[in-house]
């Protein structure tokens, strides 16, 4: 079985220090899929316990949809988080860590974190919107 391309590259300016846990840019060609933003509810609607767990499942919504068009995690060539609270983002950075590597693996998109003082769902600690592009 080959390989399929890799769906982007990292652009990474000489002389920058390379960032921990996103990329500074990517360069992608091919078809675009936008996910909305997804929050750490479960297909029954239930939410998630804690940050780290809603953070884990609303990365798990994302990949589910991405499987819908024929797209993975490594897919994704930006991020977009909206936390309640930006210390509880910061707060136990090996546990995010690893929920993100279980559903994302270690490929790390462009990547912005906004604090935001309100989500739709009013429980919700995180939400995670992405784009992702399938190489042609």
């Amino acid at each position: 079985m080959s390989k399929s391309p890799a769906p982007n590259s990292v652009l990474q300016p000489p002389g920058w220090p390379q960032p921990k846990g996103f990329a500074n840019g990517i360069r992608a060609r091919g078809e675009m899929v936008f996910v909305g933003g997804m929050i750490g509810q479960d297909e029954r609607g239930r939410l998630a316990e804690g940050f780290v767990a809603q953070t884990k499942q609303a990365l798990a919504n994302i990949a589910a949809v991405l499987a819908q068009a024929g797209a993975s995690p490594q897919h994704i060539v930006r991020l977009t988080w909206y936390v309640r609270d930006m210390d509880e983002y910061l707060a136990n950075p090996q546990a995010l860590g690893a929920a993100y590597r279980e559903i994302m693996g270690r490929y790390f998109p462009a990547m912005a974190v906004v604090e935001v003082s309100r989500l739709v769902e009013a429980e919700a600690r995180v939400e995670i919107e992405a784009t992702a592009v399938l190489p042609q």
